[in-house]
């Protein structure tokens, strides 16, 4: 059993570290306190080649594999998670299911821009009565022509405002469920198609999480992402790899908020001695170590069983699980070690806390995680 990173994959970490040192850190706070979409960092990661990361070389992709997604996602989000995110959101969970599923020409068409940075993609599927039962979802598609007409609202769209493209999920026939979902491809622009209301966010502020308004919307029918009835598939399996992401995004919060900790226990000052030398700030630190490494090794073993190609659902919605829960965890602690100062938004505590949060909610909540993993185990059994 080998832990250890390739030289290629040592040689991502430490360039992206260095990147994220240099060009998100800097500007991680004001990103927070102004919500402003980070632009210009979004063009740096896309001319490293990060947009394209996984896809297919023959579309302008590197074509490598989730531990690498892992390692940027992780390294990115030790810095600015609002800039992370953009990159994790759109290459993981919104062009994925063109990737898996998208016809030559919709690959030809939507991956070579992305992997450029031209574009960003969001994924549509959550609705106000339908997010952990996505078979639930009130927006319909109906044959119209040569395409089909779009209605409906979607809601708490990640990159909803930012992205050019988006993957919309609807259903043809109510009655059916899951069996009557069809995913299609809505550009920006497209008649009918319209950004409503921007949520105020706990945290991630600098992307946007989107109301998308779908009013006989006509797209295309070559737009169709795979076949009908096959959406609530398509969703799936993005989901399942997104999930894997998403792990790594807490770690790398984690990480940071450690981090921080660390230093100011061994910089800090009571009762005649630094804080670190006390056995409870120990126990804290010790305690919160342990945690991210499991974490992180939990998120690597399903990115290594996703690029070998076997079963790894479980595993990822395992990952998920501790992952996103550990992240609160210490986050938590580290403002705890910190105490006032942790509090107050001159450091960047507080701002992992908030960010940490979500990871416990979007792309599935802990709850649907711990349902996945009993049936994959009930099922393996």
């Amino acid at each position: 059993m080998d832990f250890s990173l390739t030289e290629d994959q040592k040689m991502l970490r430490t360039t992206l570290r260095d990147f994220a040192k240099k060009e998100l850190e800097p500007v991680a706070a004001k990103i927070d306190q102004t919500g402003e979409f980070p632009t210009k960092q979004f063009k740096q990661m896309a001319e490293l080649g990060l947009m394209g990361l996984t896809l297919p070389e023959e579309y302008g992709g590197s074509g490598k594999g989730m531990v690498e997604f892992c390692i940027a996602v992780e390294e990115l989000f030790q810095t600015s998670a609002a800039a992370a995110e953009a990159f994790r959101v759109s290459l993981s969970l919104a062009i994925s299911p063109i990737r898996l599923f998208g016809t030559p020409e919709q690959k030809q068409r939507y991956l070579v821009p992305h992997a450029k940075g031209e574009i960003m993609a969001c994924f549509a599927l959550t609705e106000a009565g339908a997010g952990s039962d996505p078979a639930a979802i009130q927006t319909t598609a109906v044959r119209q022509g040569n395409g089909y007409l779009l209605n409906g609202t979607k809601l708490f769209i990640s990159l909803g405002a930012e992205a050019k493209i988006a993957v919309v999920f609807a259903t043809l026939d109510k009655t059916l469920r899951h069996k009557g979902i069809t995913a299609f491809i809505v550009e920006q622009g497209t008649p009918g198609f319209t950004v409503g209301k921007l949520e105020s966010k706990l945290g991630l502020h600098g992307v946007s999480a989107a109301e998308l308004v779908f009013e006989n919307c006509l797209v295309p029918a070559e737009n169709r992402l795979g076949g009908e009835g096959q959406g609530f598939k398509v969703a799936m399996d993005a989901l399942d790899e997104s999930r894997v992401t998403v792990a790594a995004e807490a770690v790398g919060i984690a990480q940071a908020a450690f981090n921080a900790a660390l230093s100011y226990a061994k910089q800090r000052h009571q009762f005649g001695q630094p804080l670190a030398n006390f056995q409870a700030i120990q126990w804290m630190l010790a305690d919160m170590a342990t945690q991210i490494e499991a974490a992180r090794l939990l998120t690597y073993q399903a990115a290594y069983l996703q690029d070998k190609g076997l079963p790894f659902v479980k595993e990822a919605a395992m990952a998920k699980l501790y992952a996103s829960e550990m992240s609160s965890f210490v986050t938590n602690k580290a403002i705890q070690i910190h105490g006032g100062y942790g509090y107050v938004k001159d450091y960047p505590l507080e701002r992992y806390l908030r960010d940490a949060k979500i990871t416990e909610i979007y792309e599935g909540t802990s709850e649907m995680m711990r349902l996945t993993i009993a049936r994959q185990l009930i099922r393996e059994s």
